[in-house]
């Protein structure tokens, strides 16, 4: 196997090709990935799967408490998730600004949880945007640790 850049083959870019779903079977909730890796220190800045899309940057939590995400907030999107309190934030801003500027991004969703250290991500993806000196369409959704959609 050829050299992928850190050695993990898990973290070989990829897009996920998926069937258009109207409902779910039974129960069984279809997944609306598009693409591979979804961490923001993994996923690579001009990645396909960026180039004219909307994104959604994502409180790792977020999928966790609010079971309709997919659904709901992922569903037509790029992602790319985060802890602002456990991870290594340190690049983030440089690496969502070089995303911006080099994507034609369409629009940008934020999801963060209610909890106030969560709020560091959406002050990063400011801090980026402005960074990148593009005008892209910005929403900040925020989810309660019930997984509803707080006003």
């Amino acid at each position: 196997m050829g050299n992928l850049g850190c050695g993990c083959p898990g973290s070989m870019a990829k897009v996920i090709e998926r069937p258009e779903t109207t409902d779910a079977a039974q129960g069984n909730a279809p997944s609306e990935l598009r693409q591979w890796p979804v961490q923001l220190h993994l996923v690579p800045p001009t990645a396909p799967y960026f180039q004219n899309a909307d994104i959604l940057i994502c409180a790792d939590c977020v999928g966790f408490a609010m079971g309709s995400m997919h659904h709901e907030l992922l569903k037509g999107k790029a992602l790319a998730i985060a802890c602002p309190k456990l991870d290594d934030t340190s690049a983030y801003v440089e690496k969502l600004a070089h995303i911006f500027s080099v994507n034609a991004i369409k629009s940008i969703t934020v999801a963060i949880m209610e909890v106030p250290c969560c709020r560091g991500l959406d002050i990063m993806v400011r801090e980026a945007l402005q960074k990148s000196g593009m005008d892209i369409p910005l929403e900040s959704i925020v989810i309660g640790i019930n997984g509803e959609r707080r006003a």
